[in-house]
């Protein structure tokens, strides 16, 4: 998207010092609550909605083929990752965040309010306004996390909290909407899911009332704004139409899938030659793009072995894991609650590494972390075929959970420190992007499941990314240098 024509302005801040802290204090928490929300109806939606696509009309489902369902689910998520690009441009050019997170909660609480509805439109129709939603209140709220005084004093600590409201949401959501949707309906399960997210809106809009954050103000000449609104256009009637396709069953989930699958690959790149063409980012801020480039880039290889966490780590707990304890077969599925679990439990020992550590160097973190999502599927590969103990699954997802740590939000940390004046929510779209990359390519990866034996599986892709790790390590002082051009610490 153009930026020309557009020109920021930061609008002063004249409240006394001591009032400023005592309103950035407030902000940080209600940013917080809104992002454990968010997550909260994310995690809900996610649980039940394939289940929901697949169970049988008379029980109150949608009654598709399971290929279709999941399609659906796979298109769903994708179309929140995009999303995060055009809700990052908006959130920087023409919102600000918070009025950004405001819209973007409303609509994803708008999105389950219309899956609570028992219609077969109105599920498609809520599913958009759900991903449309997200890809606006992920970039604002992750700006205005940077943009408190916990944030501006060390943002990966303050990233390190934030995860902290993402692994709750984990472990509580799928026990408290799957648990609704089980014994009252599919539908009442994602108000549920509504009702958390606008729950989250409100401690938002009260706890931001009066400011405390870095507003920004754009003015936009007529032939930008006619050309957004052109764009804009052309998009909802697009979306809408291929929504109202599908619903009808004229197309298919997996056409669907196809073109956005590509385009969630393709976009990385796109953008970033977007960023780099011409005279759009100069001078130091154009290195301290590039390094952080090289360092999302690289990341992408532990979104890609983090979505097979319930896909081909899911099969090897079901199928080739001792889970018997005491008579009692545990269920498989469990063993996925011990990823989120870890990172919930490692995130405060993060958050005060980060504290004392302010300034250390990120690539070298950067490379240990995808070290040990590598060595987490190297470790699965020499367990060998079924039964083994479960001690080795265990240990697989602690050493994920060890990489997640640093990857997530040292990752959104950067992205928001390193991103020039005016482009915060753009840079964390970017972030959004490259972890798309990584959970497609994996996604698409785990179709070799069924060409090679599962262990050879786990050893090539572990090795891969651990080839990656060392690679990163080798260039880790030239990346730091880029990360630090101009004098700015990254």
């Amino acid at each position: 998207m153009s930026t020309a024509g557009v020109t920021a302005r930061r609008v002063p801040d004249t409240a006394a010092p001591a009032a400023r802290t005592g309103r950035r204090d407030r902000s940080f928490a209600a940013v917080f609550a809104l992002d454990l929300w968010e997550r909260f109806s994310f995690f809900g939606l996610a649980t039940i909605l394939v289940l929901y696509l697949v169970a049988p009309v008379g029980e109150g489902g949608a009654g598709l083929p399971a290929v279709d369902a999941a399609a659906v689910f796979g298109a769903y998520l994708s179309l929140g990752f995009l999303a995060g690009l055009p809700g990052g441009w908006l959130t920087d050019r023409l919102l600000g965040p918070r009025r950004a997170a405001i819209a973007g909660g409303a609509l994803v609480a708008a999105g389950h309010l219309t899956l609570a509805v028992p219609a077969t439109a109105a599920t498609y129709l809520g599913l958009l306004c759900v991903a449309g939603g997200t890809g606006l209140v992920k970039p604002a709220t992750a700006a205005l996390a940077a943009l408190t005084r916990r944030g501006r004093a060390n943002t990966q600590a303050t990233f390190s909290l934030f995860y902290l409201a993402i692994q709750v949401s984990a472990l509580l959501a799928p026990l408290v909407v799957g648990t609704v949707a089980e014994r009252v309906g599919w539908h009442a399960g994602f108000a549920v899911a509504g009702a958390g997210m606008v729950t989250g809106l409100v401690w938002f809009v009260v706890g931001t009332r009066g400011g405390g954050t870095e507003r920004t103000a754009h003015r936009m000449s007529p032939a930008v704004r006619r050309g957004c609104v052109r764009w804009a256009v052309v998009l909802v009637v697009v979306v809408v139409t291929v929504a109202l396709l599908a619903a009808n069953r004229l197309v298919t989930a997996q056409q669907v899938l196809i073109p956005l699958g590509l385009s969630t690959l393709a976009a990385p790149a796109a953008f970033v030659a977007y960023l780099l063409r011409g005279e759009r980012i100069t001078g130091p801020d154009r290195r301290r793009t590039i390094g952080l480039v090289i360092l999302l880039a690289a990341s992408s290889c532990f979104w890609m072995i983090f979505a097979q966490d319930a896909s081909v780590l899911g099969v090897f707990a079901r199928n080739d894991v001792d889970r018997e304890v005491g008579g009692w077969l545990v269920p498989a599925a469990w063993f996925q609650s011990l990823h989120p679990l870890f990172v919930l439990l490692l995130a405060p020992l993060s958050a005060w590494w980060w504290g004392r550590r302010s300034r250390s160097p990120r690539t070298l973190g950067f490379a240990v972390a995808l070290a040990l999502a590598g060595g987490s599927f190297v470790l699965v590969a020499a367990a060998g075929r079924g039964p083994v103990s479960p001690w080795w699954l265990v240990g697989a997802y602690l050493l994920q959970a060890g990489g997640e740590i640093v990857v997530g939000p040292v990752g959104l940390a950067l992205a928001a420190r390193l991103a020039p004046p005016g482009r915060r929510g753009q840079f964390l779209g970017l972030y959004g992007l490259f972890a798309a990359f990584g959970v497609v390519s994996g996604n698409q990866l785990y179709r070799l499941t069924g060409l090679l034996p599962l262990p050879l599986y786990f050893l090539l892709c572990g090795l891969a990314v651990v080839v990656v790790a060392v690679l990163l390590a080798a260039v880790s002082p030239r990346v730091d240098r880029l990360l630090r051009a101009g004098g700015t610490a990254a």
